[in-house]
């Protein structure tokens, strides 16, 4: 909790500072790399850093952060702390790179906001800061104790071109270590230029198969950074080849208990859902299950058949799925719609919209009109939750 002096500054300064937060955020990142062009390399993000993804979560993190501080006294926003604590663990953070990140972030704050920047509001904005690194260091230590904190390696033992776009990958770590269905492992690669590049893939088996699956879709750019990862792994990775990863991280994980379950997923977002299923199957769950999954079309919907054989492994399970792009040969089938994802109409497991537990994965704007024809529906916000790949955005639009 912020000291009442500092709760009253911040609460004071927080329209400047959020004004200026993007402005912030990128000389931040722009001297921070500049002085440190091993951060760059070797552990942040090329891709999501040229588009200025990684700036705009940031920004929104901070002052989404500082806004609860102020607004709701005591009260510490747990859910993204976690998702932050555990994209940080599977990068390998260290408790020494906050330490860092303070230097070049007040530097920022001082180059921006000049002499507004006040010894007392210097002061208020610094325990902001290390009231959240405090936070997510005690979290990151506690998930670095439970999976061991470095590099672990694990054989690609099947390599399967599943789409176009899409490759999955069966690895099986050197050490064997199980994990919750829903997580992902990071995996790093080493660049042409020598950088490693780190990227999350979520795992999309059960826990039960032993063996790590990984699905990878081509990120499709002319010449984008952002694909760079996905792009080797695509062209060079075959059986029987060594990948760096780390130990499987991530806190959208299945809800436990035998309650009523929706699972809603769009393009590649599907992975963590079918790691739930798997997992039900293999398990024997009779648990209720509304499985919804929207794509631009069958054929590049991953995972198609496997999705639909899981849902009918589970007696309690019924699935949904809307193509952008419907052939006539499905015009018939009940299961499948043209168009986006619209869940006004289906039947929600449970009996009472309350009772019912949703997981979502997928772009943004499919994640947002799921969420909101949920809580329309009296799903309540706090019972439905998500996963996102890359920076989350949905924090900064908040």
């Amino acid at each position: 909790m912020l000291s009442p002096q500092s709760a009253t500054t911040v609460r004071a300064t927080l329209p400047v500072i959020a004004g200026a937060i993007t402005e912030i955020t990128a000389r931040f990142y722009d001297t921070l790399f500049a002085d440190n062009p091993e951060l760059l390399r070797d552990l942040f993000n090329r891709g999501n850093q040229a588009n200025g993804e990684q700036r705009v979560a940031l920004a929104g993190s901070i002052a989404a952060f500082a806004t609860a501080l102020v607004e709701r006294p005591g009260e510490l926003p747990g859910t993204m702390l976690s998702r932050i604590a555990n994209k940080h663990a599977s990068l390998g953070v260290t408790e020494e790179q906050y330490a860092v990140v303070h230097k070049y972030l007040f530097g920022a704050i001082g180059e921006v906001l000049g002499d507004a920047v006040t010894p007392e509001v210097g002061q208020a904005w610094d325990e902001v800061y290390w009231l959240m690194a405090e936070t997510l260091i005690g979290l990151e230590r506690d998930l670095y104790r439970e999976a061991g904190q470095g590099w672990i390696h694990a054989t690609v033992i099947e390599r399967r071109d599943e789409t176009a776009d899409v490759v999955s990958l069966l690895l099986r770590p050197y050490t064997p270590m199980s994990f919750l269905p829903g997580q992902y492992v990071s995996v790093q690669v080493t660049l042409p230029d020598g950088a490693r590049q780190i990227r999350q893939y979520s795992l999309s088996n059960a826990p039960e198969r032993g063996d790590w699956r990984i699905t990878v879709k081509r990120v499709r750019g002319e010449g984008a950074p952002e694909g760079e990862v996905s792009a080797w792994l695509h062209d060079h990775v075959r059986a029987g080849d060594v990948l760096a990863v780390s130990a499987p991280f991530g806190d959208l994980t299945l809800p436990g208990g035998d309650g009523p379950l929706l699972l809603a997923s769009a393009g590649i977002g599907v992975t963590p859902v079918l790691s739930m299923l798997d997992h039900l199957a293999a398990t024997g769950s009779d648990r209720r299950v509304v499985v919804v999954h929207a794509d631009r079309s069958p054929e590049a919907h991953v995972h198609r058949e496997e999705l639909a054989d899981l849902v009918a492994a589970l007696p309690g399970a019924t699935l949904h799925q809307w193509y952008e792009e419907l052939p006539a040969r499905l015009a018939d089938d009940p299961a499948v719609a043209a168009g986006r994802a619209d869940l006004s109409a289906i039947d929600l497991p449970g009996d009472l919209p309350g009772d019912v537990v949703a997981c979502l994965c997928g772009p943004l704007p499919f994640m947002r009109a799921v969420r909101a024809q949920l809580v329309e529906r009296g799903v309540p916000a706090s019972g439905v939750h998500y996963e996102v790949f890359g920076p989350d955005l949905w924090i900064a639009a908040a």
